[in-house]
């Protein structure tokens, strides 16, 4: 009987042998969704002498500028890679050269700088010779690199006689941006890409916007003479593709006239800023709009108030006489202009002033001379009178262009 009870009991070693089975199941099932979710969960079965793999450091601090411990390395040539790959390595490439170097120890970081200098040649070389029109994201990714490179705060040196003597400061040495190497390359990028056919402009003025142009105009204020000259090509290109632009830049031109005649007579782009517009003025379609009529009396006149005239004098003084020539009823309201802003103590300045004269005069017909001709002679007269040489004999000077001659042979009996 007790058989029978013993018999119909479950056996032990069955028992352990069935949570073997269901455990060893479980195991595998573990191990099998672990090893499906990442790679990660690969290592972690890994043999210990297996070392886990990692990606090269970066090469640019948060603020874009390159640390010492980082790795920059050149990228593959263009003509190293296939065709459907080029637009993917120009994106590599653009993300490369935001990295910033320092430039005040040229003895530092030397092959790295060489190596965003060859990248940023082949990036001019690309995009100059690009087939097939640029997607947005290159587009955007291009102006993101342009931004972190040419965007930053200027430092003027202080320069006690800027504005007392513009002689001096004619002679003195500009002073030159370390950096222009890199600068430049980026400039010569920036100019290709929006003259280039292959950018849309349509795609391009979502991110070459009214932030972008006002930030570039800043730059306007550079010491460095070659940045300016740079500038003032990219910012004519700039006006000439994007007409949703042009009043935009026309009026942040005439807000820093403002600031510079009325408050602070300090800027260094003046001259390149005249002759930005001189093109533009150029191009005015006739009859002329009041708003360029305002900005000729509100803005170009004034400009011959501050002491520093002679480093622009010349860019004004084409941009007036286009005035004049596109619509002659205007020369009575510049030569008033400029007898209300007569230097009086200031010779070298009133020659300008006789020199820009002569050019209105050209460009005067008889009705608008005799509406102005009593104030403009009595000024000539006095001119005629002056101590100093080379005034009274520019005054005299004005006796031998034909075109005044008859003017005042015409109104001789008022004159």
């Amino acid at each position: 009987m007790w058989k029978q009870i013993i018999s119909k009991l479950p056996k032990k070693s069955s028992s352990k042998n069935h949570s073997s089975s269901n455990n060893a199941t479980a195991s595998t099932s573990k191990t099998s969704s672990d090893n499906n979710v990442t790679g990660k969960s690969h290592s972690k079965n890994a043999s210990p002498s297996a070392k886990p793999a990692t990606s090269p450091p970066d090469p640019a601090s948060k603020d874009g500028n390159f640390k010492g411990n980082g790795v920059y390395e050149a990228l593959p040539s263009f003509k190293d890679v296939p065709n459907a790959e080029k637009p993917n390595l120009f994106l590599r490439k653009l993300t490369l050269c935001c990295v910033l170097f320092d430039f005040s120890d040229p003895t530092k970081n030397v092959k790295e700088k060489e190596i965003k200098r060859q990248t940023l040649l082949e990036l001019v070389d690309y995009v100059a010779t690009a087939n097939g029109k640029f997607s947005e994201t290159v587009i955007q990714e291009a102006v993101r690199m342009v931004s972190v490179n040419i965007f930053r705060t200027l430092n003027p040196q202080p320069r006690e006689n800027k504005v007392i003597d513009a002689l001096d400061l004619e002679e003195e040495e500009p002073s030159m941006d370390p950096s222009w190497p890199h600068l430049q390359l980026v400039y010569e990028l920036l100019l290709r890409f929006i003259a280039s056919p292959d950018t849309e402009t349509k795609l391009a003025k979502k991110y070459i916007d009214q932030s972008f142009v006002t930030r570039l105009l800043d730059l306007f204020d550079s010491e460095d003479p070659r940045e300016r000259d740079c500038l003032k090509t990219v910012l004519h290109r700039v006006y000439g593709k994007f007409m949703v632009h042009r009043p935009f830049i026309r009026k942040s031109i005439n807000n820093v006239f403002y600031r510079f005649v009325f408050e602070t007579e300090k800027h260094n782009g003046i001259a390149e800023f005249l002759e930005i517009l001189g093109s533009i003025i150029n191009g005015f379609a006739l009859p002329l709009k009041e708003e360029h009529k305002v900005f000729l009396v509100r803005a170009l006149i004034p400009l011959h108030k501050p002491k520093c005239l002679q480093m622009y004098h010349q860019q004004l003084s084409y941009c007036i006489t286009q005035f004049v020539e596109k619509d002659c009823k205007l020369a009575d309201t510049v030569i008033r202009g400029l007898l209300k802003s007569w230097p009086v103590t200031n010779s070298s300045k009133e020659v300008m002033f006789l020199n820009e004269l002569e050019e209105v005069l050209e460009a005067t017909q008889p009705p608008e001379f005799q509406r102005c001709m009593v104030p403009l002679f009595g000024r000539v007269a006095r001119c005629l009178n002056s101590l100093h040489f080379q005034v009274a004999e520019r005054a005299l000077f004005l006796w031998n262009n034909d075109h005044i001659e008859n003017l005042i042979k015409q109104n001789c009996k008022i004159c």
